[in-house]
């Protein structure tokens, strides 16, 4: 069994959780999204990096846990050019050691203008 946790961003409008817990498990999935309005910034990578890792730190925090808790990052870019630039914010916001993390080029997202996608898991505590 799991719990949703109340990131305090804006729900999905699919039928999906935006992050979940089971047990010390964290479970999560970041996409650049406005936390007041719940819309997805478009735009260059360095800012949809920025919202969607402040995205993740919102959520990891609210699940009671920190950034220093994920343990695996799986990001789906639309344009290996911006793989440079990824790497560069996500220094930001690890610190060594860091999580193992795949990069994954994809043909397309789903919605219009989103150059990244976050799969996340974590160890809470």
């Amino acid at each position: 069994m799991f719990e949703v946790v109340d990131t305090g961003l804006p729900k999905s409008l699919v039928p999906a959780s935006g992050a979940v817990k089971a047990g010390k498990m964290y479970y999560s999935v970041h996409i650049p999204r406005d936390p007041e309005t719940g819309g997805v910034f478009t735009g260059d990578m360095e800012t949809q990096m920025r919202y969607t890792l402040d995205s993740l730190k919102m959520s990891v925090e609210a699940a009671g846990g920190s950034m220093g808790d994920i343990v695996q990052v799986v990001n789906y870019l639309i344009d290996p050019d911006d793989f440079a630039v990824m790497n560069e914010v996500y220094k930001e916001y690890f610190k060594e050691p860091y999580p193992t993390r795949a990069t994954i080029v994809a043909k397309a997202l789903l919605a219009p203008g989103l150059r990244i996608e976050m799969v996340v898991t974590g160890v809470l505590g």
